[in-house]
């Protein structure tokens, strides 16, 4: 946290050791230092608060926070004793990117781990104690803060004692880690939790969709449940372990639940910015613990009679009044509005049912000269009966064009149902809304790879049934293909060369239904892969016609197997 507005901690220099001892004894379960959730941890298991040795760094080294708590909405305040009011600074708008950034990474976690049931007013709670919303939301048109949140540098001066481990990459500190962030991960923490939030295929911890993400990923940890009490206390106790801090993050957990509301980006003060003093006289500026303080200023030496010197005070110059004004600066032109979208797709945006299209939808914002137009507003909103959503698993996002004025859609993920959809794309803030379609397809699902699971010889007698039936495995790129549409056909001859034709004697399959036998026979079958890929055919049967055949199973996708069939004469 570069910059710490409001009331600070309590935590004079003189009481730094203390304190470090205060957050050792007071740490939660241990930070995860895995990537990936962790497998849950009994009771028993999970080691116990102030147990030496057992704590990996909390997420953010234990850094200083924003101590401001929300204001007062009327009786029923359940303050801790200590705690004055907060007044004036602190309220209940967050910048419409940063809410963004908390709903998504609250529905894509629902989706991923709905065990763990991460709210975003939690996210924004944490979000608001570490970095003020991002600094007011002053973030660029992906959700990247212009220019990096640090914290203090974590070298033991009344902080943690944290050696470098990313070798500056993250904080620039080559010496010693330093919390960067929005959500202020310090950089060992980030490499294990770090995630895309925004599908740019980075992970960003200056970016607030990926820190977002990354912060609910780290909170449902150890396999959590946050509607739970003790869960919810240490999730956030992982993050700073600081009784302080964790009341604090209940506090505004608890204001945002009873009511938020989204504001522009930045249109909130920086955090440590000047606000209007009220008529008050303004704090010194906040020194690190460790630097120097300024010197007092020392008095002046009393002047003594006959010194020379005259006891009447010198007064002060007096500067003449400016003869000339100063300049003014002329009011910033707003650039003319977008009026079209273009799109630039390479054409319809396809993609087999359970799969991840490989294009994400895009278009150019213009203005009437056709030149781009950028902070425009993009509405994507998907239609049809596929079940196709976007990644985190909303069907309407909106996206702000950048400087080249390209608004460019979440990835989509395809739905289980083949079907076609359309991608409307809306530009938004016109007088007559301008909608663009983007055309798509589900397609069925398919398979690469198709095996026989054992390698029985499949041998029978005329008129006789095969033993056992034949069972197959179909996958898609080494993963189980469910749901996948095959044809087997049984083929005469055994060569090739003989035809890819139905044989028209010889192993037959029986189709369901109450006719006799002889009017259900086929040669000829469609099936599907159950929920593991798997393919079991019915029953092979034989009449008297004894030889060599092929069974020949493709799979849509591509995937062929064939099976050799020998017929012989009764014994």
């Amino acid at each position: 946290m570069a910059a710490l507005f409001g009331r600070r901690m309590r935590r004079g220099a003189a009481s730094t050791a203390v304190a470090a001892a205060a957050m050792a004894a007071l740490s939660a379960s241990g930070a995860p230092s895995a990537v990936g959730e962790q497998p849950a941890a009994s009771a028993a298991e999970r080691p116990s608060a102030g147990a030496s040795g057992q704590e990996d760094p909390s997420v953010t080294g234990d850094s200083p926070y924003h101590t401001d708590l929300p204001p007062l909405k009327g009786p029923g305040r359940n303050d801790p004793p200590d705690e004055t009011p907060a007044t004036g600074s602190a309220e209940s708008g967050i910048p419409a990117t940063v809410l963004d950034a908390y709903r998504k990474a609250e529905a894509s976690l629902a989706a991923s781990n709905p065990r763990c049931r991460v709210p975003w007013e939690l996210l924004a709670a944490i979000g608001k104690v570490e970095s003020g919303h991002a600094r007011g939301g002053r973030l660029d048109t992906n959700g990247t803060t212009p220019s990096p949140i640090l914290g203090p540098v974590l070298n033991g001066v009344g902080f943690a004692n944290i050696s470098d481990t990313d070798g500056g990459a993250y904080d620039g500190d080559t010496l010693h880690d330093r919390a960067v962030g929005p959500m202020q991960f310090i950089p060992q923490t980030w490499e294990s939790w770090g995630r895309d939030g925004n599908g740019d295929g980075r992970r960003d911890p200056n970016n607030i969709y990926d820190a977002a993400l990354a912060a609910g990923s780290y909170l449902c940890a150890h396999d959590r449940d946050l509607t739970v009490e003790r869960d919810l206390h240490q999730a956030i106790l992982g993050y700073n372990r600081s009784q302080e801090y964790l009341r604090t993050v209940l506090h505004w957990y608890d204001y945002y639940r009873k009511g938020a509301h989204e504001v522009p980006d930045g249109s909130q003060p920086a955090p440590g910015a000047p606000t209007g003093t009220g008529g008050k006289t303004p704090s010194p500026a906040p020194v690190r613990p460790g630097s120097p303080s300024p010197s007092p200023t020392k008095p002046g030496k009393p002047t003594k009679p006959g010194d020379g010197s005259s006891s009447k005070p010198t007064p002060p110059p007096t500067t003449p009044p400016p003869t000339t004004p100063p300049p003014t600066t002329p009011p910033p032109t707003t650039p003319a509005p977008a009026t079209r979208l273009v799109d630039l797709g390479d054409g319809a945006l396809s993609a087999s049912a359970g799969e991840r299209f490989a294009e994400r939808p895009a278009v150019r914002a213009e203005r009437a000269d056709k030149k781009p137009a950028a902070q425009a507003k993009v509405r994507f909103t998907l239609t049809g009966e596929t079940g196709t959503t976007f990644e985190g698993g909303a069907t309407t996002v909106t996206v702000t064009t950048k400087a080249d004025g390209v608004a460019k859609a979440p990835a989509l993920l395809a739905g289980g149902k083949p079907g076609a959809l359309t991608v409307k794309a809306t530009l938004l803030g016109t007088t007559e809304p301008v909608t663009l379609g983007l055309r798509g397809e589900v397609t069925a699902p398919r398979a690469d790879k198709l095996v026989r699971t054992d390698e029985t010889e499949l041998t029978c007698e005329a008129g006789a049934t095969f033993a056992g039936r034949i069972a197959l495995t179909a996958t898609w790129d080494g993963q189980a293909a469910p749901g996948v549409a095959a044809t087997a056909t049984v083929l005469a001859g055994a060569d090739p060369a003989d035809g890819e034709k139905a044989a028209d004697q010889g192993p037959y399959f029986l189709t369901p239904g109450d006719e006799p036998a002889e009017d259900r026979r086929t040669r000829e079958l469609t099936l599907t892969t159950d929920a593991k890929g798997n393919l079991l055919l019915p029953e092979l049967h034989t009449d008297d016609t004894t030889g060599t055949f092929r069974l020949r199973v493709e799979t849509t996708g591509g995937a062929v197997v064939v099976l050799e069939l020998k017929v012989t004469d009764p014994a």
